[in-house]
């Protein structure tokens, strides 16, 4: 029996979008190799609403966290976190022996632009790194309004991981003011893992150019050149996910719509927050509620564990609390090509297990 994934990535991919992972094989330094990068690269500049070059990396979102932090930081990274994803930009940073500071906010609590402001005026930082969608916590943060302040301090470059967001929530990456924009296929986008996405500003690749220890195989710079010399890289890319992501970024744009796209995770994310109200309660800000994944708090005390185990044979999968939230807490993702009507199925299903 198939499984539905209502876990915050990664997320069930359509039999079309499995097919063309299996388009025949092509030289990656090919002519229809390029060819394919910059059809993709102009479908990816209108989702993310910017005219910056795009790159790819066949890795997981982490993989161009690593490389925008460790090649765009030459003085000191300002990290804010609002969850696990959060304290990983941190981590990135101090086992790439990079100076950072991290500013924390209470659970389920956002990072607000004058927490940004406050550290900026010391002067002391010439990176920022923001979480757009922590999904520990299900919450959002004001990616724009923060963006205004970055904006104050030329020196400083901003870099967002949109990894759990972007396909799911508009974000304008140029009117944010954004120079690093990064997502990964396994969520909002609704392909399988292994490629993650980015848009890089000329301001982060002047940046870069300045920064001597740039690493190899995440070398921004590297990544740069090869891109645009040719739309190519500077290693052998998986082209299956490539063909994948091309027919993907169609369908997003032609066929459902961005404003459509946008609007049906937001009415999922609704359903599912007014249905938490009333059997739980909500862990994330009112204000600051994600658009992809509503992290539920069990306030019925009922084992988490135990009613995924039973939804598994029914045909569904939702994720417990992530580390210290574990059974304190549920996650429900409402992203990618979800529909409405299984995300009701999957209510009703919980209702039932747990007479609700």
């Amino acid at each position: 029996m198939s499984i539905k994934l209502f876990i915050p990535g990664p997320v069930d991919v359509g039999a079309d979008i499995l097919e063309k992972l299996a388009t025949t094989q092509i030289a990656h330094r090919s002519k229809t190799a390029t060819e394919l990068q910059q059809n993709i690269s102009k479908k990816l500049q209108k989702l993310m609403f910017t005219e910056d070059l795009i790159i790819l990396s066949t890795s997981s979102g982490s993989g161009i966290m690593e490389m925008a932090i460790r090649s765009c930081t030459k003085k000191r990274a300002a990290v804010f976190s609002i969850g696990a994803f959060g304290d990983r930009w941190y981590k990135m940073a101090t086992t790439n022996n990079i100076p950072a500071d991290v500013f924390k906010s209470e659970l389920g609590q956002p990072t607000t632009p004058e927490m940004v402001e406050e550290a900026l005026k010391t002067g002391l930082y010439d990176v920022v790194t923001v979480t757009h969608n922590e999904t520990t916590t299900g919450v959002m943060n004001p990616v724009y309004e923060i963006g205004q302040v970055v904006a104050k301090y030329p020196e400083v470059i901003y870099l967002v991981d949109a990894v759990s967001s972007l396909g799911g929530a508009k974000i304008e990456v140029d009117k944010s003011n954004v120079d690093i924009c990064l997502a990964s296929t396994q969520k909002c986008l609704g392909l399988p893992p292994g490629l993650s996405v980015a848009s890089v500003s000329q301001r982060a690749i002047e940046r870069a150019k300045t920064v001597e220890h740039r690493g190899f195989y995440f070398d921004l710079i590297n990544v740069v050149n090869r891109a645009l010399k040719d739309a190519q890289y500077p290693t052998t890319p998986s082209t299956p996910h490539m063909w994948a992501l091309d027919y993907q970024l169609d369908k997003i744009l032609n066929k459902e719509g961005l404003d459509n796209r946008f609007e049906r995770h937001a009415k999922m994310s609704k359903t599912v927050q007014e249905w938490a109200m009333k059997h739980f309660d909500l862990l994330a800000n009112p204000d600051f509620r994600s658009n992809t994944v509503t992290t539920i708090l069990n306030t019925k005390g009922n084992s988490v564990g135990d009613l995924n185990k039973e939804l598994m044979t029914r045909g569904y999968m939702l994720s417990n609390g992530y580390g210290n939230l574990k059974e304190k807490a549920f996650r429900i993702a409402h992203m990618a090509d979800r529909k409405p009507e299984d995300l009701d199925a999957l209510l009703k299903e919980i209702e039932n297990i747990w007479e609700l």
